[in-house]
């Protein structure tokens, strides 16, 4: 007789099917949220040229989206954490199938606002969900760092499919269909979710502190709102100053609240150890310069040059899809060389990259021309990206790597935030104040000049670019395409500047040999 096969118990067979539908899960969720993030950048030249927006209008689509990320993701953390982290795998994707839906649909700039927060609080609750039920489901450090690996994967796989989703279905199509689309993933997402992924939490210790969420996110939002509506509405009128003393009253308050909450949103004792505190600056600052680009990207080949979305997503696809790419040799450097000199290099490759673009004139619509300097961001980025997290960890006692690394992800989507926010309006606020310069001191006939200051000040130098050439306005087309093209210029500036500052940084404050983790 031959020996008895042996077989697995039932219940080993259903947690291993369970765990492998958990990863398949939350790896797609990973990689919609991901997309959501990135679409639009290819579209605001579609979404210029339909909904009209004016003044700051433009860069608010793309931060009503990742405003909701950067101030609730460790919110949405401890809350799948007490209250299971299946509902909000599930209710995350819902939640994103609701907001691309209102996008879809949107006839005005203002829902299209509605719909990218809706969806943007969506993929607050995906991100730190799905990472978490990916590392909840492994039980050595081998495992883990392989599900964190094929994790960030599908992260930068949703990075790399986003540009192609928007370039193809804006040029062929509508900027409607990418939204749609998304919302057709974000349904699949939620099905698979709820028929495969297996519920996990960890409510030891944990509660919400309701104090630290309220005024970090009143603050955050009202310092966005600042930066981003001061070239509109000036940086001395009244809603522009009373919400800068707002966000600046919410952050005190925020630091009050930390100290004396039982189980504090963001653990500031973290910040004592100096070079986490170095780490934790250098990603607000480095994902700003990263993010900063991507944005001044897309406002230069779409409003400005008017490119079609596809040629668009050629750019997006070597500020992201490289990071994909990338991703074996990025896995084996981290394991050879410290991820201090990784960030370093990353840094000064984003820094030559952003001053290399704020040289191209605004006049060259060659993408073989963008090859190099973004190429160049693009690799930065990789490396940056996957070294920042592990610069900060390996500077903190063993015990408090998941709070360093949370904390890290929520500063680093914090400077992502800030990106399009300050460019936008460090761009457009020495656009408008060239092109006014420049139209008062033309040739241009009388009747011409008045039309064009008209919508210049209802809209700006976007809206003079934008406008027929045969039109009245029109004929100062060429000073608003200069104007905005210096504007923009300074933007590729402040973000290579940014990077630098961060490099500098890493390189003096973080010098010397490994860091050590303080007992």
């Amino acid at each position: 007789m031959s020996a008895p096969t042996r077989t697995s118990p039932p219940e080993t067979r259903t947690a291993d099917r369970l765990a492998t539908g958990t990863l398949i899960a939350c790896c797609l969720a990973v990689c919609l949220a991901q997309i959501g993030v990135a679409v639009p950048a290819t579209l605001n030249g579609l979404f210029q040229e339909h909904l009209h927006p004016i003044g700051s209008q433009l860069t608010w689509i793309s931060d009503a989206f990742l405003l909701p990320i950067s101030v609730l993701e460790l919110t949405f953390g401890v809350l799948g954490d007490l209250f299971g982290r299946k509902r909000l795998l599930v209710g995350g994707a819902l939640l994103m199938v609701a907001g691309e839906a209102v996008a879809a649909t949107a006839n005005g700039v203002h829902l299209l606002w509605v719909g990218q927060a809706l969806a943007g609080l969506g993929a607050a609750a995906l991100f730190p969900t799905t990472l978490a039920m990916v590392v909840a489901g492994t039980r050595s450090h081998g495992d883990r760092a392989k599900v964190i690996a094929l994790w960030a994967a599908f992260l930068s796989t949703g990075g790399a499919l986003a540009p192609l989703l928007g370039g193809l279905t804006g040029s062929y199509g509508s900027w409607r269909w990418s939204f749609i689309v998304v919302a057709i993933l974000a349904a699949v997402s939620a099905l698979v979710s709820q028929l495969t992924a297996h519920n996990s939490s960890s409510p030891e210790g944990r509660s919400l502190d309701l104090g630290g969420q309220l005024t970090i996110g009143v603050g955050l939002f009202a310092l966005l709102y600042a930066v981003i509506q001061g070239p509109t509405d000036g940086w001395g009128s009244a809603p522009v100053v009373v919400t800068f003393a707002l966000a600046a009253v919410c952050l005190v308050l925020f630091v009050l609240a930390e100290r004396r909450a039982a189980s504090p949103l963001l653990r500031l004792d973290l910040f004592t150890n100096r070079p986490f505190a170095v780490a934790s600056v250098v990603a607000v600052v480095g994902m700003f310069g990263f993010l900063g680009t991507a944005y001044a990207t897309s406002i230069r080949l779409g409003p400005i040059q008017h490119q079609s979305p596809l040629r668009t997503s050629v750019a997006f696809l070597l500020l992201n899809g490289l990071t994909l790419v990338m991703t074996p040799l990025t896995s084996r450097l981290l394991a050879r060389v410290p991820a201090r000199r990784l960030l370093a290099i990353g840094l000064i490759l984003i820094a030559a990259g952003d001053f290399w673009a704020a040289a191209l004139p605004v006049d060259d619509r060659a993408l073989t021309s963008l090859v190099l300097p973004l190429g160049l961001v693009g690799v930065g980025f990789a490396l940056t990206v996957s070294s920042i997290t592990a610069t900060a960890v390996n500077t903190v006692p063993a015990a408090l790597e998941g709070m360093a690394s949370a904390t890290t992800n929520q500063l680093r989507d914090f400077g992502f935030t800030l990106g399009p926010a300050i460019i936008g309006a460090i761009a457009l606020s020495s656009a408008a104040s060239r092109f006014n310069t420049a139209l008062a001191h033309s040739a241009l006939p009388a009747g011409a000049k008045a039309a064009a200051g008209e919508v210049a000040a209802a809209a700006g130098p976007l809206a003079v670019n934008s406008v027929p050439p045969t039109s009245p306005p029109g004929q100062a087309a060429p000073l608003a395409l200069d104007a905005l093209g210096h504007g923009y210029s300074i933007g590729f500036l402040v973000c290579g500047s940014a990077a630098l500052a961060a490099c500098l940084l890493v390189i003096l404050a973080l010098r010397g040999g490994e860091l050590r983790k303080e007992s």
